[in-house]
């Protein structure tokens, strides 16, 4: 009884692997005549750009590398510009936001005084000449129609405190 059970299994395998031949045979067939009905692409690809160095003409600059530049004084100070912020002051609303988030939305006089109204998310403040704004301890010196210009303290590769002259302009018709 085994061998009879043994020679149906054969039967059944070799029937079974014969129609899986029939099926690859006919996926092997569509293959080929889907290749022969795709046209073939010649097109060559441009060799890259050949790449040219640029070079840093730095001439009546300070070199920003130099030893004496990054030189630390005895004692493990950052040389010191004499320039530095006033850490004791109380900050003001406006300092707890980076510069490029705040937007002059409008201005203000009172025949005396010209005002920026400065917005940042939803809300809108009111500031003037003396008023700070951004991270860097940025001091408005000056309020036009459309645009504010702040004097911001920022640390060079040194340690030296560097002012830096930046403006905020009046965006109109923005959300």
């Amino acid at each position: 009884m085994n061998t009879r059970l043994l020679a149906g299994m054969l039967v059944a395998s070799s029937a079974l692997l014969s129609a899986c031949g029939d099926e690859h045979q006919e996926l092997r067939g569509w293959m080929d005549e889907q290749r022969r009905a795709m046209p073939t692409i010649k097109e060559t690809i441009p060799p890259p750009k050949r790449h040219e160095p640029f070079r840093y003409q730095n001439a009546g600059q300070s070199d920003p590398f130099s030893p004496a530049k990054l030189a630390m004084k005895a004692g493990g100070e950052a040389p010191s510009s004499g320039i530095k912020p006033d850490l004791s002051r109380r900050r003001e609303a406006l300092e707890g936001f980076p510069l490029d988030s705040i937007r002059m939305v409008g201005h203000m006089t009172n025949g005396k005084n010209d005002f920026a109204l400065l917005q940042v998310d939803s809300m809108v403040y009111q500031a003037r000449v003396g008023n700070y704004a951004g991270q860097n301890f940025g001091k408005i010196t000056r309020v036009t129609d459309n645009e504010v210009v702040l004097k911001e303290l920022v640390q060079d590769a040194a340690g030296d405190w560097v002012p830096r002259d930046t403006s905020l302009r009046l965006q109109e018709g923005k959300k």
